[in-house]
């Protein structure tokens, strides 16, 4: 082990390796990894193994695709066996809602390239899984990537293959401390010390401490999970195929063989954390006493659905601990505030994720962005408010027990919440307001009558009547929307301008002024869809999306120059929208300065009744509108006198679920959706806000290079759609004379126009106005066309008033 090199990586199981192999791989040899025991303890040596393409989350479908076509490239590269099996996999449903789900989901792994997969019926099902009963089933999917692997031989072929390309791993070796230095971190271990640019965290169990040597509270705990596996079964010994990894949605399992028996795992309800503030440092290969009380219901329906193994023994039980995270996804990426330190932990499903992570966090490192949007395992996709234990506790436990549960997309779950709330969320929840959650705070969805529940489904709501007054009111006379849920960023100081031209690819607004800015990495691709505002005195706003604001703190921190300061204003900073053909009859009422002349995308301040407010001519519906800003201290009495000013001309207070529908409706792309980090300007229509005239910006020479080529592949289309009860709402399939030419990337309906419209990127030849189309809602084929963007109020007469 040398004394420098120029990344350390700690912890030795199958994502640490990772990691190791795809730096080394990329370029980078000078690395180590670094093994407190041995590789493969902790969690990846009792690991179940499985490997399925499948994920309700596509961006992590994408990635457990690349681990999946990596694992047999490791095994040819390093020599040693991995023990893949490739048996195929079945997912089954046991609700006509599940089913309805799996059929919605079978398209949208069209939409995104994995096209091994196909639906079955239940006899099917049982002809491929023999040992199945397909009691309660009503259908199933089919996915020819599926299986298992050897947990310990894969994680020493990942340091095998990184060992042949240059990188070290050293087991025996325990981290005792962690030091920031001028030049990188020092690494303190019991058998001496290191010197590094970068660290990684890949503690697994161990995670928490890895952090808090850093001074880093990583919201991530392990929990028990439970697996057993049988003794000989004769149906399994009789067959001349294995048995495929099986799936059971309703029954809380997994099922893989295992030798001539079966190996079947549990996510129990009723789950259990461990070792919270991590694993002790002497736990290693241990593993905890099966729990049968506490998995009985589940482990019964197990027992049900697999009845050949009620005739023969248990082998072998285990009940050992894996790494979570509140949404079950990994927590990967560069630390903000710590320079050089990354996190590659929280990988729940080490052995189908970590070759994705592996290989995210290398280019991320080595190239300054990874290939493909990482946002769904982002470590800043947390902010200081999830390092709270309860909150922590909470999460990941519903994560955990929810894991085989369906979530439907209008469901809001409970854990952690409510956390953070505007000011005046006690009087809107008094007048009926529906919250939903974006990173900490609570935002409201739509205002409902008194004992009003709204009902969880993949279709339209009994909550769609509600929207569409509510849209009524915005396009004919004043909506009243609460607008804390959008973040904002103060930029000062002598060199606050030129630092704002270099971040932002558009021209800057002159004084009281406010500009839309797209924002650039230095690959060209965007980086925020921002509005930038210039209050005339120095100081300067930046507006996003708010659950980006811990992201956005550290690509703006990471780039800052001297003489500018940037502050995140979401703890000071709150506000009320007053949107429609009204909002300027509202706002005179109370504003002490003629606000008639503020002209469209103008801004400045105001004294709104009590108020002393930022006041912005703009809105995201589409309408005339005003977005006034305050302190968290005069929310309440904003609130209260906006109505009181609108009483007269029926103002409605409204929620977000109107404000997207009417966005839909003027074709305003969205963050998450329109925009990602893996598009560019060209792809989103975002270019037509660039400044080429100016001079240098962040990712110009790249924007350039797509202007002055042939363009991009997809372009970003409205689509009318066909539909009946239903929207499409992201990554539907988008087919042209029953080829594949593009995904929806957000849909809904259109309460004004009277019609269901989905965006979509979809190849450049099927873009045209007037191409007829089909997508695919909830699994069914429907009718569709291109139609010219913002189908309502195509002018913009509207906003400009």
């Amino acid at each position: 082990m040398k004394s420098q090199y120029r990344v350390v990586v700690i912890g030795g199981g199958v994502v640490g390796a990772s990691v190791l192999y795809h730096l080394a791989k990329y370029g980078w040899s000078d690395v180590v990894m670094l093994e407190r025991r041995r590789l493969a303890s902790g969690s990846s040596w009792h690991a179940a193994g499985g490997i399925h393409a499948l994920n309700a989350d596509p961006n992590m479908a994408a990635l457990q695709a690349y681990t999946i076509d990596l694992l047999s490239e490791i095994e040819e590269e390093s020599g040693q066996n991995i023990g893949l099996h490739m048996t195929g996999g079945l997912t089954l449903a046991g609700t006509p809602e599940r089913w309805e789900w799996l059929q919605a989901n079978y398209r949208i792994f069209q939409s995104i390239g994995i096209d091994d997969c196909e639906l079955l019926t239940p006899e099917e099902a049982q002809k491929r899984c023999p040992i199945m009963s397909t009691d309660g089933v009503i259908g199933a999917m089919w996915a020819d990537r599926e299986g298992y692997i050897d947990t310990t031989g894969t994680v020493q072929a990942y340091a095998s293959a990184a060992k042949k390309r240059g990188a070290e791993y050293h087991e025996g070796i325990k981290v005792e401390s962690l030091e920031q230095t001028a030049d990188g971190w020092k690494v303190v271990t019991d058998k001496g010390v290191i010197d590094c640019e970068h660290v990684v965290n890949a503690g697994g169990l161990w995670a928490k401490q890895v952090g808090r040597m850093a001074g880093i509270e990583l919201p991530v705990s392990p929990l028990k999970h439970h697996y057993l596996i049988t003794d000989s079964i004769p149906e399994v010994a009789a067959a001349d195929f294995e048995m495929p990894m099986t799936v059971d949605l309703e029954g809380f399992t997994y099922m893989r063989q295992d030798q001539k028996g079966v190996l079947v795992g549990i996510y129990e309800i009723d789950h259990e954390h461990w070792a919270m503030d991590g694993a002790p440092w002497d736990y290693g290969e241990e593993l905890f006493q099966e729990q049968l009380d506490r998995i009985e219901n589940e482990l019964t329906l197990g027992f049900e659905r697999y009845p050949a193994i009620q005739d023969v023994g248990i082998k072998t039980w285990v009940n050992g601990a894996f790494t979570f995270s509140p949404d079950g996804n990994p927590l990967v990426g560069p630390v903000p505030g710590k320079p050089g330190y990354w996190c590659a932990c929280a990988v729940m499903a080490g052995f189908l994720q970590g070759g994705g992570v592996g290989k995210t966090l290398a280019e991320w490192m080595i190239h300054g962005e990874p290939e493909a949007d990482a946002w769904p395992m982002d470590v800043a996709r947390y902010g200081k408010f999830a390092e709270n234990k309860r909150y922590i506790r909470e999460t990941t436990g519903q994560f955990y027990s929810r894991r085989f549960v369906m979530t439907y997309p209008n469901e809001q779950l409970p854990a952690g919440r409510p956390l953070k709330m505007a000011p005046a969320h006690d009087a809107m929840t008094q007048a009926g307001c529906k919250w939903g959650v974006s990173w900490d705070l609570e935002v409201p969805l739509y205002f409902a009558p008194k004992g009003f529940e709204e009902t969880p489904t993949l279709k339209r709501s009994n909550a769609f009547p509600i929207v569409a007054e509510e849209c009524k009111a915005i396009r004919a006379g004043a909506g009243l929307l609460d607008i804390t849920g959008f973040s904002r960023y103060e930029v000062t100081g002598p060199n606050a301008e030129a630092w704002l031209d270099r971040m932002m690819a558009s021209k800057l607004p002159g004084p009281r002024r406010a500009k839309l800015a797209p924002m650039l990495g230095e690959t060209g691709r965007l980086k925020g869809d921002l509005t930038v505002l210039n209050w005339g005195n120095g100081t300067w706003w930046i507006m996003g999306s708010y659950y980006l604001r811990a992201w956005h703190m550290r690509w703006f921190l990471d780039h800052l120059d001297d003489g500018v300061e940037v502050r995140d204003l979401g703890e000071e900073i709150c506000g009320f929208g007053v949107v429609g053909p009204k909002s300027r009859a509202v706002v005179e009422k109370l504003a002490e300065q003629d606000i008639s002349h503020l002209t469209f995308m103008g801004c400045g301040e105001f004294d709104i009744g009590l108020v002393r407010a930022h006041v912005a001519r703009m809105s995201v519906t589409g309408e005339m509108g005003y977005e006034i800003n305050c302190r968290y201290g005069d929310h309440i009495t904003l609130r209260r006198m906006l109505l009181e000013a609108g009483a007269s001309e029926d103002i409605r207070e409204c929620g977000f679920n109107a404000m997207l529908s009417t966005r839909l409706e003027k074709s305003f792309g969205i963050w998450s959706a329109e925009f990602r980090q893996e598009y560019t300007p060209a792809m989103t229509g975002m270019d037509r806000w660039i400044d080429w005239e100016k001079g240098d910006f962040i990712g110009r020479k790249a924007a350039l290079a797509e202007r002055d080529g042939n363009g991009p592949a997809k372009l970003l289309a409205t689509l009318e759609v066909d539909a009946d009860d239903a929207d499409a709402s992201g990554y539907e399939p988008v087919w042209a004379d029953g080829k594949l030419a593009g995904f929806v990337t957000s849909g809904g309906y259109g309460h004004t126009i009277g019609k269901s419209l989905a965006m979509a990127l979809i190849d450049r030849e099927h873009a045209k106005e007037g191409t007829e189309l089909s997508v695919h809602v909830v699994g069914v084929a429907r009718a569709a066309r291109v139609i010219g963007p913002s189908p309502y109020d195509p002018q913009g007469k509207a906003m400009r008033g």
